[in-house]
């Protein structure tokens, strides 16, 4: 690890988050493996960086017992409850949408399923995060988000927001540091619900997994 990866793992330590290195995303699939029991219970946010590093392959395996959101076969109702399942869950895997050098996660979601299992619920939040999802504090954590996690997802998801059709936010057309929930009109819009961890209650319940790899968006 050099010296920058070294630093934010002792913030994240500060903040009573743990913070595990992996050199490889193959690495990181065995660690995880590894924290893994037969017949855990595991939910997980609709998260890129979880299926490019191959843990989404793991942690569907049978012998867990894994409540898939993305399972086309279910109704509204039937995913609507594996997010709630999330709340009892074993694991939790996700990613962050930034990383800041201090210690401190910041994510926005749209339904806020995931950043309600980030903040309470799950006994363990396992965060996979690649290199590209680090920055210097949380305003450019957010400058992040509006040009780069939020129209990248909703051009992923098929969302007809302003924002995949610019290639950013449409805050960035006011000013070069819009305020944090500044944006689009739009109905489908992702940026709904915002959260920014830092100290935490219980120690080392989220794990930051972070691969030496870019990962997601």
């Amino acid at each position: 690890m050099d010296k920058y990866i070294v630093e934010l793992f002792e913030n994240l330590e500060k903040n009573n988050i743990k913070g595990i290195y992996a050199e490889s995303k193959e690495q990181a699939a065995k660690m995880v493996e590894e924290m893994l029991f037969e017949g855990a219970v595991i939910t997980s946010g609709g998260s890129v960086s979880i299926k490019e590093s191959g843990i989404w392959d793991i942690i569907k395996d049978k012998k867990y017992r894994f409540f898939d959101r993305s399972d086309p076969t279910l109704t509204e109702e039937q995913r609507q409850e594996c997010f709630r399942e999330s709340i009892g869950a074993d694991f939790y895997f996700c990613s962050s949408n930034a990383v800041a050098q201090n210690g401190e996660l910041v994510n926005v979601d749209g339904f806020s399923n995931r950043i309600s299992a980030i903040a309470f619920g799950p006994k363990r939040v396992i965060m996979v995060v690649g290199k590209n999802k680090l920055v210097k504090d949380v305003n450019e954590a957010f400058i992040r988000i509006k040009k780069i996690a939020a129209p990248k997802n909703c051009v992923r998801l098929g969302i007809d927001s302003p924002c995949a059709k610019l290639g950013h936010c449409v805050s960035l057309l006011k000013t070069e540091t819009p305020a944090m929930t500044d944006g689009c009109d739009n109905q489908r819009r992702i940026c709904r619900n915002y959260l920014v961890s830092s100290k935490q209650n219980t120690k080392d319940r989220i794990i930051v997994l972070f691969v030496n790899e870019n990962l997601g968006y």
